[in-house]
Order: C-alpha cells, then structure tokens, then sequence
C-alpha cells in the first residue's frame, strides 16, 4: 500500500474507507471477500484506489428509488430498460475481481433488449454480453472526496451517461441532480437534459425521487414518474409543433 488510508463519513452517513496502492497490490488483493463485510467495492487498478463502503440506510434506500424511476421512465418512453444493480465494470485487461462498482446502471433500448434476450439465454451468456457492452446509464447516490476521477473513469469504460444525486443528511430537504454525458476520449460534459432517456432533467428526477420516497405503493410510484414522463413527452410535442409552424413560416416567406 502506498499510504494508511482515511476513513469518513459521507453526506448520507456511509462509512467509506480509501487506500491507495499500486495496480499490482490490487490485483493481488482482488480474489478476497470484500463484500464479505462491505457492500459497496471499488478496486479500481488504473486511479491506484481501493474503497470500502459500508452504505447507510438512506443510501440503499435511494439507489432503491433510482431502480424504480429509470425502469418505470422506460415504461413512459416506451422503452426498454435492463437493471444491472451494483455491476462490477472493468476495463479490457484489468485483473478478474477488480473494477468500478455504481450503485445501480441499466441499459436502455437496444441494449437493453439484447441483455434481456442473453438473461433468457442463461446467467453464462448474460455475463459474456455484460463484458462485451458497458451500461448505457450508470447512477451515484452519494459521492465523495475518495470518488475523485471515477466519472471520467466510466467514460472510459464506456458508459454513455452518468447521474449523481447530492443531498445532505436525511433531515435536508433539498436534494440536486447532476447529469454527464460520457465519451472514452473526451472529459465528461455536464447536460441539462439526459440523451439515454429523452427529455428527462435533472430536476425531473429530484422531483420523482421525493415523490417516490414517500410513496404508499405501486400506484404511487408508477404515478410520480408517469407525471414527469408526460411532461417532457408534452414539451416535446411543443416543440416539434413550433419548430413546424416556423419552417413552415419560412418558406412561406421565400415562395415566389
């Protein structure tokens, strides 16, 4: 190990450890148990980090949540959506056991539709499909000080789309989203709206997010996206619609 490593708190109360230490000690330390006594592992050879987190309620309580806004989101869009909860994702050559480790990602549409059609095939074909293809969608509840460089290491990786959701303790009211467009090559580009689920801000998901948190049932939840759902459909529409009347209006202009 390079350093003895710091323990801390994060802003919904998990308990993260962060080491660091070079490649070849994580390869070797990859094969124990980790999750034996953390639920959340992240061993990642290229940025030199091993974190260990033992999550807080809140925490799993809200990457819960974000299973349940994404697939219900799909449902709105009429498109397909394919759950991977807390995935290990590597890089081509990176050592068995080691990887990134979000806390929920989903492929959306195509994807989706194919890793659906490898489950059917068996847990083997799913997991060779899972090596192949990097998720569409990877979502962070609570990022810390030891996440330094882990969204553009997904980019790297692959991933189209990364969302983190910040909030303090559990008494805060207030909660943010940010949303980041992801390129191998390229520094991740804060986005005001997602391009794997059309429309859907940031905003929307706060606004999901509370509503879900206290839902009573189904109902309520599938209720709460379906009200963001058709209110990015109808901001769409309009501006299709005004997009229409002005080209039309042009052409207007210039006929003889």
């Amino acid at each position: 190990m390079s350093d003895s490593g710091t323990t801390f708190v994060g802003p919904l109360g998990s308990t993260i450890h962060c080491l660091r230490a070079d490649p070849e000690t994580i390869a070797a330390v990859a094969g124990l148990d980790w999750n034996e006594r953390f639920r959340r592992v992240c061993l990642d050879p290229v940025r030199g980090v091993i974190t260990l987190m033992a999550p807080s309620r809140l925490h799993e309580n809200l990457a819960g949540i974000f299973d349940d806004i994404v697939d219900l989101a799909g449902e709105g869009f009429s498109t397909a959506v394919g759950k991977l909860r807390s995935p290990r994702l590597r890089g081509e050559g990176d050592p068995s056991g080691t990887g990134m480790e979000p806390d929920c990602a989903f492929y959306v549409g195509d994807a989706a539709l194919s890793y659906l059609d490898a489950l059917a095939e068996g847990p083997r074909v799913a997991d060779a499909f899972f090596e192949r293809n990097p998720p569409d969608l990877v979502v962070e509840v609570e990022i810390t000080r030891a996440d330094r460089g882990k969204i553009e290491r997904y980019g790297q990786l692959g991933v189209k789309e990364f969302w983190r959701l910040r909030s303090g303790r559990e008494q805060a009211a207030v909660l943010r989203a940010d949303f980041f467009a992801l390129e191998r090559a390229a520094p991740p580009r804060s986005v005001d709206a997602s391009g794997v689920l059309p429309g859907l801000t940031p905003e929307d998901v706060c606004e999901a997010v509370e509503k879900v948190r206290l839902s009573r049932g189904p109902r309520d939840r599938r209720e709460a996206v379906a009200r963001i759902v058709r209110r990015r459909q109808q901001a769409s529409f309009r501006l299709r619609e005004e997009g229409a009347g002005y080209e039309t209006g042009r052409a207007g202009r210039m006929a003889p």
